[in-house]
């Protein structure tokens, strides 16, 4: 019988602002690795050189030969069912057939597709912060905002493999147009540029450096900067809204928080916990956890490859 760390996969996490890609084992570890940012504002035949430059960069890695399978976790709205990928923080992307050109830059591997959300999910149901629930949604707070459900035990990614995008429920109903298309979205309110742009909105200044990203943003907030910390409880409240609506929907036991902004801290998840006691107030809610995501940067291609594994279940059985 094959052992797991015989099973090697390929991964590719998909985002706006870069292209991630690794060999990686039945354990979870990353073997190889190459990385080139994404050039969201290009056309999309662009981003796609770029894919194909981070999968012909792990081509020559002497494992690839024993890749059975690619998975790819990319930014959304996804539909696997196509194969076919619009990432909203990505314009040259629309309906782009990603599968199939992935599949053909790969040499012919199969490609398994999610979306990030469902990606880092999978992640951290299978190493993670919400390894033994049977109910949990998982998010990426970043450059967008995503998330994926555990239900029942298993992955749900849904028919399109964009179960459980908490990003784009609409928090305000009059609140700013977000690029989705929608008003008032939890991404609109909560990803790291929006953040850092209502901070700079509302007067806040960077420091001498001139960093105006939402890591600086909650370094003030850190230091007790007044516009600072609000900006970051307003982002808390939307997420607040956001979860307590989706556990609400599908009684999760438990929410993981993940992505860079939630490098944050206590900046981020005290006024969470806070909010959410404001807007979990139902029984079978009350008891909701919320906790940082512990597969860190790497979730995304942990996930990508636990979806092309066939893990969390199956990568686990095997172990």
């Amino acid at each position: 019988m094959q052992s797991a760390s015989d099973k090697i996969v390929a991964a590719l996490d998909i985002g706006g602002t870069k292209i991630a890609g690794a060999l990686v084992d039945g354990h979870g570890r990353i073997l190889v690795r190459a990385q080139r940012p994404t050039p969201a504002q290009e056309d999309g035949e662009s981003v796609m050189r770029a894919v194909e430059s981070v999968l012909g960069e792990l081509s020559v890695a002497p494992m690839w030969d024993r890749a059975r399978a690619l998975g790819i976790g990319s930014a959304g709205p996804v539909d696997a069912s196509k194969g076919t990928v619009s990432p909203v923080n990505v314009p040259g992307w629309r309906d782009f057939p990603l599968v199939e050109r992935a599949e053909a830059a790969s040499g012919g591997l199969p490609v398994q597709l999610i979306g990030d959300g469902v990606a880092i999910t999978a992640a951290e149901h299978w190493q993670g912060a919400a390894q033994g629930y049977d109910n949990a949604l998982c998010m990426v707070v970043s450059t967008g905002v995503g998330g994926g459900l555990v239900l029942n035990g298993a992955l749900h990614p849904g028919p399109t493999g964009n179960a459980g995008h908490i990003g784009h429920i609409s928090v305000d109903l009059d609140g700013d147009p977000c690029p989705c298309g929608a008003r008032g979205c939890v991404e609109r309110i909560a990803s790291g540029p929006n953040i850092a742009r209502r901070a700079l909105a509302n007067g806040w200044r960077p420091g001498p450096d001139g960093d105006t990203s939402a890591i600086a943003v909650a370094e003030a907030a850190r230091a007790g900067d007044a516009i600072a910390r609000a900006s970051f409880e307003r982002a808390a409240q939307a997420l607040a809204a956001g979860i307590a609506a989706t556990a609400t929907l599908v009684e999760v036991e438990i929410a993981v928080i993940g992505g860079g902004v939630a490098k944050a801290g206590d900046v981020l998840f005290t006024p969470l916990r806070r909010a959410l006691r404001d807007y979990a107030t139902l029984s079978f809610v009350r008891d909701l956890a919320v906790v940082p995501a512990m597969t860190g940067t790497d979730a995304g291609l942990v996930g990508a490859a636990a979806a092309a594994i066939g893990a969390p279940a199956a990568a686990a059985a095997s172990l």
